[in-house]
């Protein structure tokens, strides 16, 4: 059997871009070694959840991993919590939660306050919410933690009975439907007030969960609003970090069939998100842990790229989640997304090409989901395919591009046809 490449580019889809002259950030960049896999390989389109849907990613990374969402999701509040350390327990709530900038009358000016906020100024605040939050509308504690610049997580566990994750987002940008997130294209920038959901199975579960919810979220901006990181951040000109959003909540872990089990291969992985370690620790595979990223593209990608090299010799698949294009594409920066693309195709495949035999290696590379710059959000649109290596009959298609994607013999197929779909050709 031949080894397997599963590389993941975070919210590679868009639509056409003026800036571009109507192309997508993927169609306009220079992607020589992208589009020699193009070339040689095979080419389709996914909706990797389903036709319709616009995802969050870890619903879309279950469903690209071979898994039935509807069956096994449980909410990307307990797969962040379980990934950074935190204990979920059936019955317990958890969060994933944002660190965001709230004005008057709870309107939000930026829900991820400018995206520069350090991992040691949410660490403070975080440890300032710990110990001086104390939740009394039911007796209960809870624990919040930080993660990723102004990312976090909040587990709450109840002394009085069970909580249900069946609640409404605080953060308007994200709905709920039954328990997925979704993606908003437009929304009011005001701070929702957190609910059971309509139809909810345990009504009085969820009751006492939102109003938990609620009662932190008030209690912990009182905390934030004058903390000393948000005085220091407002003299130096920055937004101050005085609330926290919550939304994708969960009350306990998912149960995945391992990999290994489902397919007779053993999985390593190189993720870079707590959402995404979370899910590769649940589904059986093995973490690699990465460095440190520099912000120099040619360094992290280059690193990156010799890693997976030297790892692919213990493994007989690697999953591999580049986040890079995902974040300038919520900013609606399409030049910059179109620029982190090239990097990738510069650093990491290109160093990845020239070190590996690509008659013995299968080389699979999609997205978890579109993020158009136009939105700034997930979008339902299809994201381009690609298949290479191991000796596939090729398509002939000149390029890697969510056009030519439309053209391919693959066709237009779902998420979780994708891992089948890779051994097959593997084997």
């Amino acid at each position: 059997m031949k080894k397997i490449l599963y590389i993941v580019l975070d919210g590679l889809g868009d639509r056409p871009c003026p800036e571009l002259n109507g192309k997508t950030p993927l169609e306009s960049a220079v992607t020589p070694n992208l589009d020699k896999l193009a070339s040689s390989g095979k080419l389709g389109l996914v909706d990797t959840v389903g036709r319709g849907i616009a995802p969050e990613s870890d619903v879309a990374v279950i469903s690209i991993l071979g898994y039935d969402p509807h069956r096994y999701y449980t909410g990307r509040g307990p797969l962040e919590s379980y990934a950074v350390g935190l204990e979920v327990n059936d019955g317990d709530l958890a969060h994933r939660a944002n660190f965001a900038t709230m004005g008057k009358e709870k309107t939000i000016i930026d829900r991820r306050v400018g995206r520069n906020l350090t991992t040691g100024e949410a660490g403070q605040l975080a440890e300032a919410i710990n110990s001086e939050v104390k939740l009394s509308s039911c007796k209960a504690g809870f624990k919040f933690k930080n993660t990723v610049g102004h990312r976090a997580v909040l587990v709450v566990h109840s002394n009085e009975g069970k909580l249900s994750g069946e609640v409404t987002n605080t953060d308007p940008a994200y709905g709920r439907e039954g328990v997925f997130g979704i993606a908003k294209a437009t929304f009011e920038e005001k701070v929702v007030n957190c609910a059971p959901l309509p139809e909810c199975k345990s009504p009085k579960e969820a009751e006492r969960a939102a109003l938990l919810t609620n009662e932190f979220i008030e209690k912990s901006h009182l905390i934030m609003e004058n903390h000393p990181v948000n005085l220091k951040r407002k003299k130096e000109g920055k937004l101050p970090a005085n609330l926290i959003l919550t939304r994708d909540a969960g009350d306990k872990l998912p149960e995945f069939p391992p990999l290994k089990d489902l397919y007779g291969i053993q999985f390593g992985s190189f993720v870079e998100m707590p959402v995404e370690k979370g899910i590769a620790i649940l589904t059986g595979m093995e973490l690699i842990e990465l460095p440190p990223a520099s912000g120099d593209f040619s360094i992290d990608y280059t690193e990156r790229s010799g890693m997976v090299v030297e790892a692919r010799e213990k493994f007989d698949a690697l999953y591999i989640h580049i986040k890079g294009p995902d974040e300038p594409a919520h900013d609606g920066d399409v030049q910059e997304k179109k620029n982190i693309i090239e990097k990738i195709d510069k650093y990491f495949f290109g160093n990845l090409l020239t070190a590996i035999d690509t008659d013995r290696t299968l080389i699979a590379v999609t997205a978890d989901h579109s993020t158009p710059c136009s939105l700034k959000a997930h979008s339902d649109d299809p994201v381009p395919l690609l298949v290479s290596g191991g000796g596939i009959e090729p398509d002939k298609c000149p390029a890697f591009s969510e056009v030519q994607a439309k053209t391919g013999s693959l066709g237009r197929i779902l998420g979780p046809a994708l891992l089948p779909l890779f051994v097959k050709f593997a084997e």
